[in-house]
């Protein structure tokens, strides 16, 4: 049984011309027909700013990958941008976002570790090892840079668009930009090529829940949050005037490029949640060794939910894997987002962080 407040958008019932990730009509309903892609989009070091398209996107992911950076995973479904980046390699967290939002995934690669969980070890392992004559040998290397063993391959393999294995008109390089700085993605065309491969069709995107009003008693004021990350800090202040949050990053206003105006949202989501290392390596440099984290979005834990000036606190809810996160007051009701596009700011348990250089505050 879904209750349907009156005037909201979701969590159950959408119109017709709605699009479920944001709560907004859509002008071209052959829109709901298509899959989301998740595009995974550098931020780091800083001379990928302004990224392309990232502006564009309905709801944006901000996440660590290892060494204290952040990388975002963009979920593009209302729009179309042809140059979207630049773009990296995927992470543990898109094995979890795949199936949540039924999306394909753009991304330009992965770790040996990271593309078993993604493919399949046997997939993978034929790949690195075949052309090898040291097979054996070859498999057992495989195993060490994790995870070992046996992994079957990913519920959303056919859509895992790995950017070096398809090249132009998908992904494509400016030779202006220094590599590897300089790869994008044409999700006209990646949308194009999904349909040609059977991928495309409407998913069930329920769950999220909109309404244009603040709904309930909010828990104070949310007109600017400041998210610390190891290596970076994120910024957004609020104007009531449009009421839209707009970011800046390490003290610049953050841009997008195709746009060419700063990067606004009318939802921010702060979500903790465990941080765990894992036993797969993403890269290793002389005698250093960084291991990819498992970010574990995964059955709930606490949000703070900041729209139109004002905050809530509360929880983040995915039950299952095919669950869209969905937000309720600590008293069970739910936390309504205004209609538009919403960041994710993704941040370790508060007795996981290092109180030198991370932290959120929201005032």
């Amino acid at each position: 049984a879904c209750m349907q407040v009156i005037g909201a958008i979701g969590p159950c019932c959408y119109g017709e011309v709605i699009n479920p990730l944001t709560g907004l009509e859509l002008d071209d309903i052959n829109i709901l027909n298509r899959r989301p892609i998740i595009v995974k989009i550098s931020n780091s070091p800083a001379l990928v700013r302004p990224q392309s398209g990232i502006g564009e996107a309905d709801l944006v992911f901000e996440h660590y990958t290892e060494v204290g950076i952040t990388r975002f995973s963009a979920i593009f479904y209302s729009n179309a941008p042809t140059r979207v980046g630049s773009i990296r390699s995927a992470r543990l967290i898109d094995y979890e976002l795949a199936p949540m939002y039924d999306a394909l995934l753009a991304f330009a690669g992965a770790s040996i570790g990271v593309d078993k969980r993604i493919y399949g070890s046997e997939a993978v392992a034929q790949g690195l090892c075949a052309p090898r004559e040291d097979y054996e040998q070859c498999l057992a290397e495989a195993n060490i840079i994790g995870p070992a063993g046996f992994v079957p391959a990913s519920d959303f393999v056919e859509r895992a668009y790995k950017g070096v294995l398809f090249g132009a008109p998908y992904f494509y390089r400016d030779e202006s930009l220094p590599v590897p700085h300089n790869f994008f993605a044409n999700l006209e065309a990646l949308w194009d090529l999904a349909d040609i491969n059977g991928n495309g069709g409407r998913q069930d995107l329920s769950g999220m829940a909109f309404h244009p009003e603040v709904q309930g008693t909010p828990d104070g004021s949310g007109i600017y949050a400041q998210v610390r990350y190891t290596t970076t800090v994120a910024e957004w202040h609020y104007d009531p005037e449009t009421a839209l949050y707009y970011r800046s990053t390490d003290g610049q206003v953050h841009f997008d490029a195709t746009l060419n105006q700063q990067i606004s949202a009318s939802n921010v989501v702060i979500v903790y949640a465990g941080h765990y290392l894992t036993d797969i390596i993403e890269s290793g440099y002389a005698d250093v060794i960084h291991w990819s984290e498992q970010i574990t979005v995964w059955p709930e834990g606490d949000a703070v939910i900041m729209r139109n000036g004002v905050r809530y606190e509360g929880r983040w809810l995915r039950p299952t894997r095919a669950d869209l996160l969905t937000f309720e007051t600590n008293e069970g009701e739910t936390i309504y987002l205004n209609t538009g596009n919403t960041w994710v700011q993704l941040v370790r348990l508060p007795e996981q962080m290092n109180p030198d250089n991370e932290w959120v505050i929201v005032e």
